[in-house]
């Protein structure tokens, strides 16, 4: 009870600032007298609590306090569990202040940015990859449903990255992150294709078995990475001199169907002879050809790529009207 009138939970609207340096002014070093970090700790996030629905802003102060207290205390767990907390605080305020349409310098956004970064940095420190690359995913979402997907693939490429982490693990984040890009702009497409380059490198370095054949989830991934990537490069069109040299490999291996040609390892015979197909049909825009494929190909493909097929052959088709 004590407490609770210390933070003014139950007495109406409570003085913030008062109730915050009352809590940090426990924190400072008397004669003979060692402050009980323990107890500011817990009182700070009691009052993150009382604020966090109607001043998300100072919910996040208090947390920040809290982590402040936990990383005294040496205990890293708690420590990024507040930060956490103040990141997320901190995109609620940012939310609620496009909300109202109150103007601003996204100072809210840039606090949350730096408190998801510490807590990343803490889990790394401390060998929790998957933590932290969920981190980055978790801030890669906020970003993108603020209105900033370019912001965000740099985020889904950091939850990608293999660092120490086990190499599948990283894949599996890296593969439910880039279905998360948005798909309105060609922008969006360079990032999620980035992405899927860099995870299929993962799968091919780590996932070979007997005869450099893929195993299991690896294949999977794999197979999902070829078609996806194949599907984006035909939307992107980009230029030669434009082209990475490994989405030019990607490509030759569709773009020239001969007697020697065979499926990769991860794929069917009939799905790669209809991205061959589709590959030879977009280049030579032959768009009788696109229809019939697309209809073919369907039943191969996840929601996502078949998605992407259909934003392919409607472009195709839409260009070829412009030019009549």
């Amino acid at each position: 009870m004590e407490q609770q009138v210390l933070l003014g939970l139950g007495t109406g609207q409570p003085d913030f600032l008062a109730h915050y340096r009352a809590i940090s002014s426990k924190l400072k070093k008397r004669w003979l007298k060692k402050p009980n970090v323990a107890e500011a700790s817990e009182q700070f996030r009691q009052l993150a609590k009382a604020q966090e629905h109607d001043y998300p802003h100072y919910s996040a102060f208090s947390c920040l306090a809290m982590a402040r207290c936990e990383h005294t205390l040496g205990n890293p767990q708690g420590e990024v569990q507040a930060l956490t907390r103040a990141a997320r605080s901190f995109m609620d305020a940012e939310r609620l202040q496009k909300e109202i349409g109150t103007l601003g310098f996204e100072e809210n956004l840039a606090a949350a940015m730096n408190c998801y970064s510490h807590a990343i940095r803490v889990h790394s420190e401390h060998k929790q990859f998957p933590l932290a690359a969920a981190l980055c995913r978790e801030l890669g979402n906020a970003l993108k449903e603020l209105g900033k997907p370019r912001e965000a693939i740099t985020h889904y490429q950091r939850a990608a990255e293999p660092s120490e982490a086990e190499p599948l693990d990283c894949s599996r984040v890296a593969l439910a992150s880039w279905r998360r890009v948005p798909d309105r702009d060609a922008g969006d497409y360079d990032g999620a294709l980035a992405v899927l380059t860099e995870m299929a490198q993962i799968a091919e370095d780590r996932g070979g078995g007997a005869g450099g054949k893929p195993m299991g989830a690896y294949s999977d991934m794999l197979a999902e990475c070829e078609v996806t990537r194949v599907l984006l490069l035909m939307l992107l069109r980009p230029t030669p001199q434009r082209t990475q040299p490994a989405h030019s490999r990607l490509l030759e291996k569709y773009a020239w169907a001969s007697a020697e040609d065979a499926a990769p390892p991860f794929l069917s015979d009939d799905l790669f002879l209809l991205l061959q197909s589709l590959v030879m049909a977009c280049q030579s825009r032959d768009l009788i050809a696109l229809p019939l494929l697309q209809a073919d190909l369907q039943m191969h493909l996840s929601v996502q790529q078949s998605g992407l097929l259909h934003k392919l052959v409607s472009e195709m088709l839409s260009r070829s009207k412009e030019l009549l």
